[in-house]
């Protein structure tokens, strides 16, 4: 094996984020080898890419939360050479050098065989963001939501919230709101499968209220912060809200009232440490929806990550970024 590309961020003599030449890598007992051919970037791979983001504690590090490719050698029985793999979260990318790399060792426990009806472009054009999407629509599901309940995305024209509207489409869902300040999405949001597409302004009071009119059934979101806190007196009697973001802050701001005197619930949905069997589920379950090939999906390089990484930060990203890391 010979030296190959990775984007590592460095923080001696300063902080850098670059394309390195890498050493090959020699596998620790129970790792695995793969070859990569596809990684994406989210909103946590921006962080980790910038001095201030407070992601990585560890330097030099690569980043990259999640990956799909092949394995080439494996220290464990459990996997072979040739078989297709993906890996989303775990330590990837924060703790353990991730995804922007040609080549990556990886814990063999974090590995997930990619199911039959995905490729590894199609496993990265969801990745977390697909994970996430599908860990919320299912808690949802299980709270009591039903394919006649009005349900509002936030977020919408991000990763998480357009593959969770393409999702709720598929499994037909009727009246789907996503909740977006970029005008601009709601054409492709709708050929997903929103309803409509509202910005926050128009459909939020203007004067929060501990208690409001029930407007919807139940909510994805991807958002956090003050626009949760003003959401939750709006959701119906026995409502829920699945909360998988804090683009907008991590404080929430509430009273009781919507969760005693309606009922609702606040769901915390954590896609790092999602258990084993789970994610082979869910994967096998968003494989078989065909959710990626209806996705708003831009595919770049590494060396055009500081770009899109940018445009991630200043809120103009949109849809999907797969990067292309390999030759699959």
């Amino acid at each position: 094996m010979e030296t190959f590309k990775s984007f590592q961020v460095t923080k001696e003599p300063t902080f850098q984020a670059k394309i390195i030449e890498q050493e090959p890598i020699d596998l620790a007992d129970n790792e695995v080898l793969v070859k990569v051919a596809y990684s994406d970037v989210n909103y946590k791979d921006a962080l980790a890419s910038i001095e201030s983001g407070n992601v990585i504690r560890t330097y030099p590090m690569t980043p990259g939360i999640d990956l799909a490719g092949t394995v080439i050698k494996s220290s464990t029985e459990h996997f072979s050479p040739g078989e297709k793999v993906l890996v989303t979260g775990y330590g990837l990318g924060v703790t353990h050098p991730g995804g922007y790399s040609q080549y990556q060792a990886v814990p063999s426990e974090w590995l997930v065989k990619l199911p039959e009806q995905l490729s590894t472009r199609q496993a990265m054009m969801l990745g977390t963001a697909g994970l996430t999407a599908a860990l919320a629509v299912n808690a949802l599901l299980e709270q009591g939501m039903k394919p006649t309940n009005h349900v509002l995305v936030t977020g919408a024209s991000g990763g998480v919230g357009s593959v969770a509207i393409a999702l709720l489409h598929k499994l037909g869902f009727t009246t789907i709101t996503g909740l977006s300040r970029k005008t601009a999405a709601e054409s492709w949001l709708k050929k997903l499968g929103a309803t409509q597409v509202v910005q926050p302004d128009s459909f939020l009071p203007e004067k929060p209220k501990p208690l409001a009119k029930q407007t919807v059934d139940y909510v994805i979101d991807t958002v956090g912060g003050a626009q949760l806190s003003q959401l939750l007196p709006l959701i119906s009697y026995n409502g829920a809200a699945a909360l998988c973001g804090n683009a907008s802050g991590i404080e929430l701001t509430t009273t009781v009232l919507p969760f005693i005197l309606r009922n609702i619930q606040l769901i915390g949905i954590d896609s790092v440490n999602v258990p084993h069997e789970r994610r082979e589920k869910i994967w096998q379950q968003l494989a078989e929806l065909a959710i990626a090939d209806d996705l708003l999906v831009t595919e770049i390089s590494l060396a055009q990550l500081p770009e899109t990484i940018a445009q991630l930060l200043a809120g103009t990203h949109q849809g999907r970024t797969l990067v292309h890391v390999g030759e699959e």
